[in-house]
């Protein structure tokens, strides 16, 4: 209670800054609306249909880029984790392509899907996929080998091992690649909808407003909303990873 407290006071004491600020002339208040202006913009815009039909679009195109590169990136992870020499055979793939941009493949995704929802979510699994998979075999790398031992001598398949040993130990490291691949996945769906535009999305509304008369107000609007998005998504998934994946930080205090 306390923590959140102290958060609070330090949130009112940006805005009363930026207030100040905005309300000064130190910057233009068409380059720096204060605060109360932003505010009361996107109280109007949390009542328009097609702002909420924007942040259900982006939501939405997220919430499928996770579940496709949480569907590729475990089950990969875990192949890769399990046998070394495919690892090595794919390691120099890998390396690659895990540090190209993902921004920098808006052209060639626009290319080959068109600006519509299938090259963001593209994107967003493309950038998604490799912390959650790093993170599954590192869990793997971080496996007691006595447990596995254990279930050998319990005549247990290497799949059933996997499955049933291997993979409840590695919850808590793939839940936190999970984490961090949301964010990376938020901040790419909106960035694609910023420079390849299409017809709904948060970052179409940021772009035409930044477009059209140069509406500072409604961007900072729609960019509040976006950071909001993205801090809710997070605390929901650490909390979610603290209730039912709790024993991960036990085994890590008691190592």
């Amino acid at each position: 209670m306390r923590s959140v407290l102290r958060g609070l006071i330090g949130l009112a004491g940006f805005l009363v800054v930026c207030e100040i600020v905005g309300r000064s002339g130190m910057v233009p208040s068409f380059y720096l609306p204060p605060p109360s202006v932003v505010l009361t913009t996107l109280g109007g815009l949390l009542v328009d249909q097609e702002f909420l039909l924007d942040i259900v679009a982006t939501v939405l195109a997220w919430l499928i880029a996770m579940g496709i590169a949480i569907a590729i990136a475990v089950p990969a992870g875990l192949l890769l984790g399990s046998f070394a020499p495919l690892r090595v055979a794919t390691r120099s793939v890998i390396e690659f392509l895990r540090p190209i941009p993902s921004v920098a493949l808006i052209p060639v995704v626009i290319v080959m899907l068109g600006s519509g929802p299938e090259a963001k979510i593209s994107l967003a699994v493309y950038a998604a996929i490799w912390p959650i998979m790093f993170n599954t075999i590192y869990a793997l790398d971080e496996t007691d080998r006595m447990l596995i031992d254990t279930a050998r001598s319990f005549r247990l398949s290497r799949v059933r091992t996997l499955l049933t040993v291997v993979l409840p130990n590695a919850a808590p490291f793939i839940a936190t690649g999970v984490r961090v691949a949301a964010s990376i996945g938020l901040i790419l769906v909106i960035s694609t909808e910023l420079l390849a535009g299409g017809r709904v999305g948060l970052g179409v509304f940021i772009l035409n407003a930044s477009t059209s008369g140069g509406q500072m107000d409604a961007v900072l609007a729609g960019t509040v909303v976006a950071g909001v998005v993205g801090f809710l998504a997070n605390e929901l998934l650490e909390r979610a990873q603290r209730r039912w994946l709790g024993w991960g930080s036990t085994v890590e205090a008691a190592r």
